[in-house]
């Protein structure tokens, strides 16, 4: 695949953008009035569907276009992330496009019941005195939003926040990331040829571009990215109060309980696969491992064993299924964790060729790092591979005196988007998880709860706020409007409210002051 020349979207057309998707919006709130023309396209283009603009059989038809942009360009999609990444082919078909197909076919299906069902309904008025009044709530589109996704699954997290605000009825600008150029070139490309440019546009470009983005106001913005970055995106929506979605990631644990986690070996396969998917260049990605200091030669073992049956060449040869870092200043920055660490390199650690294409000195083996025993955990929370998230393939393992002793290392760390623990006692799972807070938690597997379509997905406090996959994605885009009519029949029952205060109507409002106040355990409570 040949090199496409990345160009950055120029400034005045990011306002221009900005100005027509908040155009189409309007136009499509008030065409939802009228039979109007501007309400439908007449061009006969296949991206630009004969339906009324963001009707629901509208957004059903860019759902689709999203699921066929993806599977009559695998191969160019691949390429372009080889190019970038280094990704193996079925890392990408499986993790990324495999799974937008799934989830666009999915949405299509539900995007009427997500719309009309569930909250927008009408709703029974429990006071008798509201009786007559004739309310409903309503779930509405937010307006024009802004999906910024990152360079290490941008398929994936391009269209995942996309299927939501299209399903949503929000027209969306779609800023891809400047550090994976052949897919973002790409991108660019298929979006405009498969969806309707009226309403889903794409920014290209570095510092300069976002900086304009953000400059303007949106109605909705979804980042997935890192802290820093998020700080500087959340104050410039802080101007305009914009409401965000925020993926972002952090040092997530793996706690280790050798007694009770069944086989060993079936646990260390399983925790080195999710930290080398994508060169452990993921937010999900197991951070480090807290485990019981005698148990770590053997964890190391057979982490040793599962290493040599996923790479029986090296993990660096170029037939291996493995990804590169993506590019020379986080090769370099993993680098420097590695010489900068007080642990021990005790798997790994090896730099060298990537395959033929690939640049050749951004390979970095799967690498387990061992802290020694005379490091207390003060030290070892201050040691660089546990300042911030790794988002490499290294693994630092860090050995405790007791389990209690691990949760206590774990709650004074800012709150992962993920736990993972090993053990299969229901009473052990229980404390950990009523003792610990993450956005997520997996008990006995790693990486593997992105493949659900039926559960939430998302951070709290440093790893995020706010959830994604489907509906989730959809109510993110969205907002409850209650809607209430009032019938002036009604008028009677409302004299009291108004002036002059009468002893009747004082009298009236001072009911309040003598309703029963119910106790628990019978007496009430202290001041």
């Amino acid at each position: 695949m040949s090199s496409p020349q990345y160009e950055c979207t120029p400034l005045e057309e990011i306002d221009r953008i900005h100005a027509e998707l908040h155009a189409t919006f309007l136009s499509a709130s008030l065409s939802s009035l009228s039979s109007s023309p501007s309400s439908s396209t007449t061009n006969g283009s296949f991206n630009t569907p004969p339906f009324p603009l963001l009707s629901i059989r509208y957004r059903t038809h860019q759902v689709l276009q999203i699921a066929r942009l993806c599977q009559e360009n695998a191969d160019a999609i691949c390429d372009a992330l080889f190019q970038d990444l280094g990704k193996p082919r079925e890392e990408v078909l499986l993790a990324e496009v495999g799974a937008v197909i799934e989830r666009a076919l999915i949405t299509a299906q539900k995007v009427e019941e997500w719309v009309t069902g569930g909250d927008a309904e009408k709703v029974e008025m429990t006071a008798g005195w509201q009786k007559n009044w004739k309310a409903k709530v309503e779930r509405r589109a937010k307006g024009v939003g802004l999906v910024i996704s990152p360079w290490n699954y941008p398929l994936i997290l391009t269209f995942q926040p996309l299927l939501g605000a299209v399903a949503a009825g929000c027209p969306a600008a779609i800023k891809l990331s400047e550090v994976v150029p052949q897919f973002s070139s790409l991108m660019a490309k298929l979006i405009a040829k498969y969806l309707d440019p009226r309403a889903y546009r794409v920014v290209l470009g570095g510092v300069k571009e976002i900086t304009r983005v953000l400059q303007l106001k949106w109605d909705q913005i979804f980042y997935t990215g890192n802290g820093r970055v998020a700080r500087i995106i959340s104050a410039a929506a802080a101007r305009h109060l914009t409401p965000m979605t925020l993926e972002l990631g952090g040092k997530s644990p793996v706690i280790i309980h050798p007694e009770t986690c069944g086989d060993l070996e079936t646990a260390a396969r399983r925790i080195i696969w999710g930290k080398i998917n994508n060169a452990g260049q993921i937010c999900i990605a197991p951070d480090y491992v807290l485990i019981p200091t005698t148990s770590i030669p053997s964890f190391v073992s057979a982490v040793s064993k599962a290493l040599k049956s996923f790479f029986p060449k090296g993990a660096l040869h170029p037939e291996s299924s493995y990804a590169r870092i993506v590019s020379q200043a986080h090769f370099k920055r993993i680098k420097g964790l590695l010489e900068g660490t007080k642990g021990k390199i005790v798997l790994g650690g090896q730099t060298g060729p990537g395959s033929v294409t690939s640049t050749p000195d951004r390979g970095i083996e799967p690498t387990v790092v061992v802290f020694p025993e005379s490091m207390s955990l003060e030290e070892i929370g201050k040691d660089v591979l546990m300042e911030e998230e790794l988002f490499a393939p290294v693994l630092p393992v860090i050995g405790v005196k007791s389990l209690e002793e691990g949760l206590e290392f774990v709650r004074r760390r800012d709150h992962p988007l993920v736990i993972y623990a090993f053990t299969e006692d229901q009473s052990l799972q229980d404390k950990i998880l009523n003792t610990t807070m993450s956005g997520n938690f997996v008990f006995n597997d790693t990486f593997q709860q992105l493949a659900s379509n039926d559960i939430p997905f998302g951070g709290v406090g440093e790893s995020g706020h706010g959830r994604q996959v489907l509906k989730y994605t959809f109510d993110e885009f969205t907002y409850l409007r209650s809607v209430v009519d009032i019938p002036q029949s009604d008028e009677p029952g409302f004299v009291g409210r108004y002036p002059p205060s009468t002893a009747q109507s004082v009298a009236f409002a001072e009911g309040c002051l003598k309703i029963p106040i119910p106790t628990v355990g019978g007496r009430k409570a202290a001041l």
